[in-house]
């Protein structure tokens, strides 16, 4: 009985160590495979495109014909919404670009790695290469909706203000938050396709509790505690009064919402890393 203690207390250290050795092999491996993770973005991006007349064009489909249909909706008196401060056609065309940025960003880490099964159980290299350059493309692509978003801008009047220039940060925090949400869900969604499914669908309910298209209302009630209390909302919201120039309603809740993902970005990561090996032993079997 005199060892057993002694024992128990090593193997609890290691357990300790292990999941801080995880993080740490896995931060590295993001580094050490940055210049992998752009080529294989390029690799994407160029096949995406390379075979489509309209190419970026389709980057914009989604989101510009949803904000048409809310312009109609509300033009013909066929809904009525709230003043949203600014030009609604600005409102609802920021809201449905950044939206589709957030999204984006969420289904890259599953599409990414779902894309790479061939090179995944032939190639060894740091599977973490994967996650980056999906970001890569998610920011290749909200490149060009961020300049039309700025054209949108100046033709409804707004105009250059300072907080323009803040802009390009509050498209990388949705960026990596919708990263965030996407690296969490990768695992399963590897192993289950219903998964993509469920993302598509929930995320189409999800849209319709943020400020996405219409504002939060100022009635009290269930509708706006949830829009209030929804993650996203803050994304939204903060990132489209850095573009339009309006004061942010949610800053703080926003940067709350920024610290809690980087202790969930670790942990994404260690999942990750622990995962996928059990995935490309399954495609070999």
């Amino acid at each position: 009985m005199k060892h057993l203690k002694p024992l128990e207390k090593v193997y609890q250290k290691e357990q300790g160590l292990s999941f801080l050795r995880l993080i740490i092999d896995s931060l590295q491996d993001i580094y050490r495979s940055r210049f992998l993770s752009r080529q294989l973005a390029e690799r994407d991006i160029k096949a995406q495109y390379r075979q489509s007349i309209l190419g970026i064009f389709w980057a914009f489909v989604t989101p510009l014909a949803t904000a048409f249909v809310w312009i109609f909706l509300r033009s013909s008196g066929t809904v009525e919404l709230t003043d949203t401060g600014i030009p609604y056609p600005l409102f609802v065309f920021s809201g449905t670009l950044l939206w589709s940025i957030l999204m984006e960003s969420v289904n890259s880490p599953l599409n990414t790695t779902k894309s790479s099964k061939g090179i995944l159980s032939k190639i060894n290299f740091p599977k973490e290469a994967l996650i980056i350059s999906g970001i890569y493309k998610v920011l290749f692509n909200s490149l060009f909706k961020f300049i039309l978003l700025v054209v949108f801008i100046f033709y409804f009047g707004v105009g250059f203000h300072a907080s323009l220039l803040l802009f390009p940060i509050g498209i990388l925090v949705m960026v990596f938050v919708g990263t965030i949400v996407g690296l969490l869900i990768t695992p399963i969604g590897m192993l289950y396709t219903d998964v993509a499914k469920a993302i598509k669908f929930g995320f189409q309910f999800l849209m319709y509790i943020t400020p996405v298209v219409y504002v939060v209302s100022e009635k009290e009630g269930l509708m706006k505690t949830i829009m209030e209390w929804n993650p996203f909302t803050p994304l939204i919201t903060t990132t489209r009064s850095l573009a339009v120039g309006t004061p942010p309603e949610y800053m703080t809740y926003f940067w709350v919402v920024l610290a809690c993902c980087i202790p969930l970005f670790l942990l994404g990561l260690v999942f990750y890393r622990i995962s996928i090996p059990i995935f490309v032993e399954r495609l070999s079997a």
